[in-house]
């Protein structure tokens, strides 16, 4: 079987996507994510009303089931995806949420509560990469906010209304700004993620989770850290920006083997593979 004729799923060996997401670095932007997606009370409400996350015993394993979904959507066969986007889309359909402002229930897979928590991901991920040295042009930024529409399209959003690069994102975020703050859900959420209940074996984790949360706390927008009442002041964007590079730079030390994960070190030769085989074409 040629190269070019194996299943890479939604991206494959010529994305941005498969370029970036390995980074072992990007774990702060996972937790950057969750913050940034906090902020929408009504998702927060959801998520809140109808998860364990807020269950600290229960939440690690929330956890684990989501960076599961994030792994397969990103280096999953067709098949795959299909199968895990298929049980999330059903699981949503099921579920509502109160506002607890205003007293009415919606749905869990309203589109704009699926559309603010995608782009809380492609947000966190690609600002996180950048700043941290991951090389990344101008144009694969946007070639990386408009492969993910197709991860959108997983969740059951249209593609077609999912900003499709950095510069619509961001007035995506102008606009939201106004409608958006930290409720107590969110606030607390913000909390245990400096003092997570962690299962016995990671015990090392949660040593470590004052650093890394306050790391990826600094790393969100100033207006997002204000919003939790926190300093939005450009020297912490500069101090996170300077942590980020040396975290990677530190990492890049550590031979391939051992640094990235079983997906991330398949992907990275698919990559070599293509490239050859573009090369010989």
């Amino acid at each position: 079987m040629a190269v070019e004729d194996k299943d890479y799923g939604l991206f494959g060996p010529d994305s941005v996507t498969w370029r970036v997401m390995g980074e072992p670095v990007l774990i702060v932007g996972g937790l950057r994510a969750l913050l940034l997606q906090a902020l929408h009370p009504q998702s927060m409400w959801g998520t809140a009303q109808n998860s364990e996350l807020m269950n600290p015993r229960a939440a690690w394993a929330r956890l684990e089931r989501t960076a599961e979904f994030v792994r397969v959507r990103t280096y999953g066969t067709a098949e795959e995806v299909d199968r895990v986007g298929r049980r999330v889309r059903k699981l949503h359909a099921k579920l509502s949420g109160l506002n607890l402002r205003t007293g009415e229930v919606f749905p869990i897979d309203d589109p704009e509560n699926l559309l603010w928590v995608h782009l809380g991901e492609v947000d966190s991920y690609l600002d996180v990469a950048r700043r941290a040295g991951v090389p990344i042009s101008a144009e694969d930024a946007d070639r990386f906010v408009d492969e993910q529409r197709l991860a959108a399209a997983v969740v059951g959003l249209d593609p077609e209304t999912v900003p499709a690069s950095v510069a619509e994102m961001k007035a995506y975020y102008e606009e939201m700004r106004p409608r958006i703050w930290a409720c107590k859900e969110a606030r607390d959420g913000l909390k245990r993620l400096f003092y997570p209940d962690v299962p016995r074996q990671l015990l090392p984790l949660k040593l470590a989770a004052p650093a890394i949360a306050g790391l990826a706390v600094t790393t969100l927008p100033r207006w997002a850290r204000r919003m939790y009442g926190m300093p939005g002041l450009p020297t912490s964007d500069l101090a996170a920006t300077l942590v980020l590079k040396g975290l990677y730079r530190g990492t890049q030390l550590i031979p391939a083997q051992y640094r990235y994960s079983p997906d991330a070190k398949r992907a990275r030769q698919l990559i070599r593979e293509h490239e050859t085989f573009a090369l010989a074409s």
